[in-house]
This record gives structure tokens, C-alpha cells and sequence, in this order.
């Protein structure tokens, strides 16, 4: 029984992904069974111009004479395996895209800020909790402090955001009233004190609350300060992961330019369940 257009162009794309995967990690064994699909899809009556040009093009550079590089040929499967599931209806998520630099992370050659810290505060979202993970590893946090009621990290859709920075962060839980009282704490909140105004600390522990109620009653209790994003826009708040990203992004601008050394240490600091 032949196969629909549709359902040739969902198994071509998922064949692809399998043999974009492999070229990722160097693995060029299937580069000239990538000549000859491509060839084929070229040459298919149901594909569109555009989506034929697409497999030409891998045809080209997997079955010429001269080997294209690595990047090219992954460039070259990713344009046509996702230009082939938009032509067959399917629409990928965030976290279906793939980051190179996630292949084999090493977390003894992570750099951060040895007192900076960030507490999630009943952050429900399992995407915006690998969001938070991923931007913490970027900028130098130490570690991270999970409520009891935050999401898990190790739920599938927080380790796919995550693109492995849940491997490579130290992370605990922790009850607002098991923390100690120092380092301050600061809520990254609404009516607080502008951030482009503020004097970050060189140790601290930024409260992420939850996406419906902001930081809990408990956790503004052990806060310091209470900062705020300024904006613009009509609307006037963003997501917690991204909220996240532009507090850290200033924090480690204001710890660089007051000089502010980040150490890097093979050894984890405290890991949920050790």
C-alpha cells in the first residue's frame, strides 16, 4: 500500500532528523544515502519547487565529487526536514530544535559567580523551569534552590528547554523557611526598584516567583530588595524565563565591570537527592 504525500513527507523529515543527529556528532556514514534521498525527493512530483530545490541542493552536496563540510551538509538536512514538516502540517516546539552545544557538556568547565544564587518560588512550568536552568548556566549562577512545589527538572519538557543545563547546574530543594538569612535576597517583582538603578551584590539570591502569583508572601519576607524590570510595552511584564534572562544578564555585567572574578569548579555544589 503506497504511502499519502503527507505521510512520505513525515517519514522523510524523521529520517532526516535520525541522520542529522548522526552528522552533529561527526558521523559522516550516511552522507551518501543522503545523496540519493535527496536525488529522489527532487525528483518527486508531490513536493512543491521549493521543498525540490531543498533536496537538489543535499543531492549536490552529499553526492558530489568533493565532500561538503559537516556544517554544510547539516545546515542542508535541517532546511529540508523542517521545510518537509511544515509542507506535511507539522509544527515543532521549542524545545525540538537542537543545540549543538548540548551534544556532551562538561560541567567542570562551567564558570560562575561563586555567591550568586536564584531561588524559583513555586515556578509551575516544567519549560520555563529547563528555561531558568539553561539562563542560569549562561550567566554564572552558582546555583539553583527549587521550592517544594516547583516543577521538576527532570520532567521530559524542563530537560528539553534545558538543553542539558540541568545536567551540569547544582540544584536543591529547599522551603523558603530553611533558608538562611544571608545572602540578602532579592525578588525580582513589579512595583520594585528600577533595575537599571540597582546595586547588585556580589553574593545574593534572586526570588523567581510563580507565573499566576509572583514571589510568595514568605519568600518577600527574606528579600532585602525588591527590583523591577522597567518596560515599555502595552502589556507591561514578560515570561518568567525571559524576566530571568535580563536580571542575570545585568547582574553579571554590574559583577564584571566591578571586576569580579568567577571560578570554576569539577565538583558539584549540592545536587536534589545526594
Amino acid at each position: 500500500m503506497s504511502l499519502s504525500p503527507g505521510h512520505r513527507q513525515r517519514k522523510a523529515a524523521q529520517t532526516l532528523a535520525r541522520i542529522e543527529e548522526t552528522l552533529r556528532r561527526q558521523d559522516r556514514q550516511f552522507v551518501r544515502w543522503l545523496g540519493e534521498c535527496g536525488a529522489a525527493l527532487a525528483l518527486d512530483p508531490a513536493l512543491e519547487a521549493p521543498l525540490q530545490a531543498l533536496a537538489g541542493r543535499l543531492a549536490d552536496l552529499a553526492g558530489g565529487d568533493t565532500a561538503a563540510s559537516g556544517e554544510e551538509l547539516v545546515r542542508a538536512v535541517n532546511r529540508l526536514r523542517r521545510s518537509l514538516e511544515a509542507a506535511a502540517g507539522v509544527s515543532p516546539s521549542d524545545w525540538d530544535f537542537a543545540d549543538p552545544s548540548s551534544l556532551a557538556l562538561d560541567a567542570g568547565s562551567r564558570r560562575f559567580f561563586p555567591g550568586v544564587r536564584a531561588y524559583l518560588d513555586d515556578v509551575r512550568s516544567p519549560f520555563n523551569v529547563g528555561s531558568i536552568f539553561r539562563t542560569a548556566d549562561a550567566f554564572g549562577v552558582a546555583e539553583l534552590l527549587l521550592s517544594p512545589f516547583t516543577a521538576d527538572p527532570a520532567h521530559p519538557r524542563a530537560s528539553r528547554s534545558a538543553m542539558g543545563a540541568t545536567a551540569v547546574i547544582p540544584w536543591r530543594r529547599q522551603a523558603v523557611a530553611e533558608l538562611p538569612a544571608a545572602p540578602p535576597g532579592i525578588a525580582l517583582e513589579l512595583r520594585g526598584q528600577n533595575l537599571d538603578d540597582f546595586e547588585f551584590p556580589e553574593c545574593g539570591v534572586v526570588f523567581i516567583g510563580s507565573e499566576e502569583l509572583g514571589v510568595s508572601p514568605e519568600g518577600l519576607s527574606r528579600c532585602a530588595h525588591r527590583v523591577s524590570i522597567p518596560m515599555l510595552g502595552a502589556k507591561g511584564s514578560l515570561n518568567v524565563g525571559v524576566a530571568f534572562g535580563v536580571f542575570m544578564n545585568a547582574w553579571r555585567a554590574a559583577l564584571v565591570r566591578r571586576g569580579c572574578a568567577t571560578v570554576q569548579n569539577p565538583c558539584r555544589l549540592g545536587t536534589d537527592g545526594l
